[in-house]
């Protein structure tokens, strides 16, 4: 695979400076970001990643770049992953402010680039082995606007990551300021009860995540009930299943939490029907 990236939709090598010291993304985490999945050559679901990322510029108060619009976002997307040669993989699009300026910026309007990388299975796959998580009891997510967006300050997520590896866990669940669990280091949570769905509500500071969204529509379009609601430890204990979301692995999910023991059998479940879907949708 090629080595190029998108920067302010002019295709440039990968291996070479296309930033400036001085962007903002870099000094002060100023920015958002959408991972999408590439299938079969074309990046999964994009209405809805270009729908949050505009919803998260209009929160973070920066100006989409002139001509950038719903079809040019694909546009320059699908021409990146064309150029590259990729046929399964994930890509990133950043947005981040233009310009210089401390706190206070100069100005507002949004610069961004896109990169990909090649991943080996051609579709959504279910991880083989269930994951060990555990609850990270170090910091809680603030209940704001900025919560349910991929903002540039991931670092709430690498402090629960690294405290999860520390352990020889393959994750862990994050608590909101309020004690309920809303979601993992890498993605959303779902918890399985008596076959009924449960997910934290966006209410409870949880990312609003695009394979989240998926999940839930293809559940309720084939007779699973879903229900957004907040949830503490001990739902976790009495549910039969557990499992986590993002937009690039597609479902993770999960064997065991402390002393308790999962299955996956509606995970698998799950999966199939998301790889249809994506098949027959593409960049739906």
């Amino acid at each position: 695979m090629k080595n190029l990236v998108n920067c302010n939709g002019k295709i440039v090598p990968g291996d070479q400076p296309v930033i400036t010291l001085d962007n903002r993304a870099f000094h002060f985490g100023d920015g958002l970001f959408e991972s999408m999945r590439v299938v079969e050559g074309r990046a999964c679901f994009l209405d809805a990643h270009w729908a949050r990322m505009n919803s998260g510029a209009e929160i973070l108060k920066m100006e989409v770049p002139d001509g950038l619009d719903r079809a040019s976002f694909g546009k320059h997307i699908q021409e990146l992953i064309s150029a590259v040669g990729m046929t399964s993989g994930r890509c990133r699009f950043t947005l981040y402010r233009g310009g210089s300026g401390y706190y206070r910026p100069e100005r507002n309007d949004a610069v961004f680039t896109i990169e990909a990388k090649e991943l080996p299975e051609p579709y959504h796959t279910l991880n083989e082995q269930g994951s060990m998580v555990d609850i990270w009891p170090g910091m809680r997510k603030p209940i704001n606007d900025l919560s349910r967006h991929k903002t540039l300050n991931c670092q709430y997520y690498i402090m629960g990551s690294l405290w999860a590896r520390d352990r020889g866990l393959d994750d862990c669940l994050l608590q909101n300021e309020r004690g309920n669990i809303i979601e993992s280091s890498s993605g959303n949570l779902f918890i399985v009860s008596n076959g009924v769905l449960y997910t934290p509500s966006l209410a409870d500071g949880c990312l609003g995540g695009v394979m989240r969204a998926q999940i839930i529509n293809l559940a309720l379009a084939n007779g699973i009930k879903v229900y957004e609601c907040s949830l503490n430890p001990q739902n976790l204990l009495a549910a039969d299943e557990l499992f986590f979301t993002n937009a690039v692995r597609g479902l993770q999910w999960i064997g065991t939490y402390r002393t308790k023991r999962y299955a996956h059998k509606m995970s698998a479940a799950l999966v199939e029907l998301l790889v249809n879907a994506t098949k027959q949708q593409g960049t739906g």
